[in-house]
């Protein structure tokens, strides 16, 4: 049996991120360990690790602790919020949902929102701003 395999081509920074790979991994199940670790999640805080930074996108790896309430920091972008581990609540004007590990939920640009976590919650929020840089044809 012939396994092909794929090389990324990596730039490292000092502190051991890639800088311009083809390819990258990230070992969620790590990553979120050591944010539970750290001093900020073990003061109460709100602790997030920005995955992917790029004019149009961004990924974002949350930690939160159980009866955290966010209100909507949205303008004109499109998000969408996988839920890793935990159980959030979100409101819009209209409607009400509970998002359990496992689930994704994706919002319009424009829509103001609230999200309130029912137990410790980690999830990966993406930002999408297809105003700025619309998709060409």
């Amino acid at each position: 049996m012939e396994i092909e395999t794929l090389r990324a081509c990596h730039s490292f920074l000092k502190d051991g991120r890639l800088l311009n790979a083809s390819l990258r991994v990230m070992d969620l199940p790590v990553l979120i360990e050591n944010m539970k670790q750290s001093q900020t999640w073990t003061e109460g805080g709100l602790n997030a690790v920005v995955i992917l930074e790029k004019p149009d996108k961004q990924i974002i790896l949350t930690a939160l602790h159980e009866g955290t309430k966010i209100n909507s920091f949205q303008s004109n972008d499109s998000v969408s919020f996988q839920i890793i581990e935990g159980k959030v609540k979100f409101h819009t004007r209209k409607e009400s949902v509970n998002l359990n590990q496992g689930q994704l939920l994706t919002l319009h640009e424009n829509v103001k929102y609230t999200l309130t976590t029912m137990e410790e919650t980690v999830f990966l929020l993406t930002i999408s701003n297809s105003i700025l840089h619309p998709a060409k044809a």
